[in-house]
């Protein structure tokens, strides 16, 4: 199964089965946190539910149409990152990442998304990876602007969340700009 080393603290491996519980315990005891962000919270019940995801994401993963991982930190899982989907015809892809409350401050969340970007830049040959986060998503619109992405644009009403629209900053990088930066 894929898994990325991405320092001696954090590891990338691909979502799996076995990780359900410890995931939907991650869901279960950041739910309003994660709620405020994230439209999929209110439909995650049960380990069940997580077990679901897992599997359409490893279909996803064996269509070599992206993927989704479980990001450990010293040892135990902290939160997840993926690419939502690739276009192979446009070489592109948009990266989601979701940390819980307990392991934010650690830089975890930048060093993952850096690790991904290198890999759909450099390893898949893809030309640009976005980011969209929520305009008022302080700690999430920080990451790619920590790693040098270029704020493109704003979605208006762009994602229902549960009883209210939300707009997105969408944020750009291109594979000329990210070899430039190293």
């Amino acid at each position: 199964m894929f898994y990325f080393n991405v320092d001696h603290d954090i590891q990338l491996r691909i979502l799996e089965p076995r990780y359900s519980d410890e995931i939907f315990s991650l869901v279960e005891k950041d739910r309003g946190y994660l709620r405020e962000w994230l439209p999929w919270v209110d439909g995650t019940k049960s380990a069940e539910d997580v077990g679901h995801f897992i599997r359409s994401a490893l279909k996803q993963f064996s269509d070599h149409n992206g993927f989704h991982a479980a990001i450990f930190y010293k040892g135990k899982i902290s939160g997840c990152i993926g690419l939502h989907w690739i276009d192979w015809d446009n070489r592109k892809t948009s990266i989601g990442y979701w940390l819980s409350s307990e392991y934010q401050g650690n830089g975890i969340m930048t060093k993952s998304c850096k690790a991904i970007v290198n890999y759909v830049l450099n390893d898949l040959g893809l030309n640009r990876v976005e980011i969209r986060a929520a305009e008022f998503n302080k700690r999430s619109r920080a990451i790619p602007e920590r790693l040098g992405f270029t704020q493109e644009g704003i979605i208006r009403q762009a994602e229902w969340l549960y009883d209210h629209y939300v707009d997105h900053v969408v944020y750009g990088m291109l594979s000329e700009e990210w070899k430039g930066m190293k």
